[in-house]
């Protein structure tokens, strides 16, 4: 399991007295005392000593021995992950990927929320407590109302997974799914690491992850995953996806602390896997956004057959002209609105994926 605290003898000053409150916190949380090894545990469960260790070990947790450091819901999750394998709802390896794709995001999760609930709520400390002191009375406050809201919010995300899935054409699609997929790159990212103190740093990249998110949130795409001074994000519709590049492009254009900014998308078949995105598709729009300039939207070419195949863009733009022009002088119907334009880009050769042709994305005027 992960790093648990010890008892110290008495007289062992300071450390023992953080030691002593680290247990108390442990206690607070998981509401339960110790009381079993790690081999009572499993047999408590009826599983055995090799699988329930693959289960903590995918939960994130540490090998600790036989040490009596485990509760009853230690007990419970064993038998109930183990239930679902017996009851064939799961397969082992299912399961343990269930095990391990849940303990890496709450883990990160409960990284994040006691760094910063410390950080925001303890400085300064007026109450003349030190940071320790001061943790069991905010965890104890907090401990409730976080643990419903968790509840809540993972009811929210996977009734929306559910709603993608149903609305997969087949089988193979809800696996191996056609998506649009983009990077967001801040330009420059190398040499204000060595410019910048890491304070201002962090701010930067926090507000950097927070912008994105918000923005790819709400207009109905989905933030993959953050890498410090990129993030990836998906979008079941290349229009959706062509709005929220653009728009991060706007966005970061108007703050001034901001380096500038460039993306890619490209559009295509890709498999999901815990909540990340592999593939062709993946790579290409990675390397899309290494080459586009500052500032700049690249797509690849299916992305722009798919934003004309829905009607976003044009397939032509002689034909677009053709049209308007028609139109202006009453001889045709009036040519339809597109909300984006795309401008071919010199084509070239990609490491791993051929000759690929990249599209300056704008918007139409």
């Amino acid at each position: 399991m992960s790093n648990i605290p010890v008892d110290d003898p008495p007289g062992a000053g300071d450390e023992g007295d953080e030691n002593n409150i680290a247990v108390r916190l442990e206690q607070l949380i998981l509401g339960a005392d110790r009381r079993y090894t790690p081999f009572q545990a499993a047999r408590g469960a009826g599983v055995s000593m090799d699988l329930a260790a693959r289960f903590w070990r995918a939960m994130g947790f540490a090998d600790i021995g036989q040490v009596k450091a485990l509760t009853e819901a230690d007990v419970l999750a064993l038998r109930r992950l183990a239930g679902l394998v017996e009851a064939g709802l799961l397969s082992e390896a299912m399961a343990i990927q269930v095990a391990r794709s849940t303990g890496q995001t709450t883990a990160r999760l409960a990284d994040w929320q006691i760094d910063s609930f410390l950080e925001g709520l303890t400085e300064p400390l007026d109450s003349g407590l030190t940071r320790t002191e001061i943790t069991y009375p905010l965890v104890e406050l907090l401990l409730p109302e976080l643990e419903e809201f968790l509840v809540y919010v993972w009811r929210r995300q996977l009734a929306a997974a559910t709603g993608r899935v149903v609305r997969a054409q087949d089988d193979v699609e809800m696996v191996d799914r056609r998506l649009a997929v983009g990077f967001a790159d801040l330009v420059g990212f190398t040499r204000l690491t060595r410019r910048l103190e890491d304070e201002e740093l962090g701010e930067l990249v926090e507000a950097f992850e927070t912008t994105c998110s918000d923005l790819v949130a709400a207009h109905g795409g989905r933030l993959i995953k953050t890498l410090g001074d990129e993030v990836l994000f998906a979008a079941d519709d290349a229009g959706i996806a062509a709005e929220i590049g653009l728009r991060l492009i706007e966005t970061m254009a108007h703050d001034e602390t901001m380096p500038e900014l460039r993306v890619g998308i490209a559009f295509g078949t890709v498999t999901t896997r815990m909540g990340d995105v592999f593939g062709t598709t993946v790579n290409l729009a990675s390397r899309l956004t290494s080459i586009a300039p500052k500032d700049t939207v690249l797509v690849d070419q299916a992305f722009a057959e798919e934003l004309g195949r829905i009607g976003d863009a044009p397939v032509s733009e002689a034909d677009a002209a053709a049209a308007e022009k028609a139109a202006e002088e009453g001889t045709g119907a009036p040519p339809p609105t597109y909300r984006f334009a795309l401008q071919p880009m010199w084509q070239r050769p990609v490491r791993g994926l051929g000759v690929v042709e990249p599209w300056l994305l704008n918007r139409r005027d």
